[in-house]
């Protein structure tokens, strides 16, 4: 039987081609990747590493290290905005890292523990009306219906609607330890935290209130933490729109974030503290027993 096929080249080659490549690679194709041409980075002299880890952080917060901060020392006002002395923050709630995934999971629950939930909608069977068939099954050249409160009528009911229902999110205690922490840090390392030996107001007073905040140069929305008793510091920024006032138990972190300072006294102050300066008590030495029989 005759081939239809014809012999082009009869002579004898080495099977692939000349350079022993597959048929299917490129000639341009090498086995390994030789980088990206015409970008040399400059490398280090020799005896020169990366240097240390202090040298190598260079983010928002320069004075951290290791994952915490210094204790930091801030000045003790009184509300007529003179110095009485200072105090050492505490640098475990005060000189921590941000964490900011965790700020925004505990933030983000609190605000949807806010939410009322009470957002309601007919269905089709809560919809008054729609009882009777609204026209015959067949012979009116019409779509059948069975009811005029169906979803896809006017004034029906809604299908898929928001029913009444809580939006509480179940946090850990340890979460929102974190995050209030990380919040008075933030604060902290912006020198927006102050201290005030205490307000004693002898009366409730607005006036007063303001003259104070304008002595201890506050400016902005002021988170204030006083105590539940200090019934004429309540009553005296109680008209400030701009001032939030919480006992230390309320303390949290979103008011915290949305607040631009945060004003404590000394009783108040989150977290063990260490008194330097005129505020500092001095440690009497122990009496003899001469002294006690006088």
């Amino acid at each position: 039987a005759r081939s239809n096929r014809t012999v082009r080249d009869t002579i004898s080659r080495v099977q692939g081609k000349e350079d022993a490549r597959s048929s299917r690679q490129p000639a341009h194709h090498h086995a390994e990747p030789q980088g990206r041409r015409g970008r040399f980075r400059a490398q280090p002299a020799a005896g020169q590493g990366l240097g240390t880890r202090t040298q190598r952080c260079h983010g928002p917060y320069p004075q951290r290290r290791e994952g915490c901060l210094t204790m930091a020392d801030v000045t003790v006002r009184t509300k007529a905005g003179t110095d009485s002395g200072s105090l050492q923050l505490d640098d475990s709630v005060f000189g921590i890292t941000p964490n900011t995934a965790v700020l925004h999971q505990v933030v983000t629950a609190q605000l949807a523990a806010r939410r009322s939930g009470t957002q309601s909608t007919k269905t089709r069977a809560e919809a008054r009306g729609g009882g009777a068939k609204p026209w015959a099954q067949k012979g009116t050249g019409r779509a059948r219906h069975g009811s005029s409160r169906s979803p896809i009528w006017r004034g029906g009911g809604v299908a898929l609607g928001p029913k009444p229902r809580s939006y509480a999110q179940k946090t850990p205690k340890k979460m929102i330890r974190i995050a209030l922490n990380s919040a008075l840090s933030d604060r902290a390392s912006e020198g927006r935290v102050a201290v005030v030996d205490a307000w004693d107001f002898e009366a409730p007073r607005t006036r007063d209130a303001v003259a104070a905040l304008e002595a201890l140069n506050v400016e902005g929305r002021v988170l204030l933490v006083a105590d539940r008793g200090d019934v004429n510091t309540w009553k005296s920024f109680a008209n400030l729109g701009h001032v939030h006032v919480i006992s230390p138990g309320e303390l949290n972190a979103y008011d915290v974030l949305v607040c631009d300072w945060v004003v404590f006294t000394k009783a108040t102050l989150p977290g063990g503290s260490a008194s330097t300066g005129s505020s500092a008590p001095v440690d009497s030495e122990p009496a003899t027993d001469e002294e006690e029989q006088e």
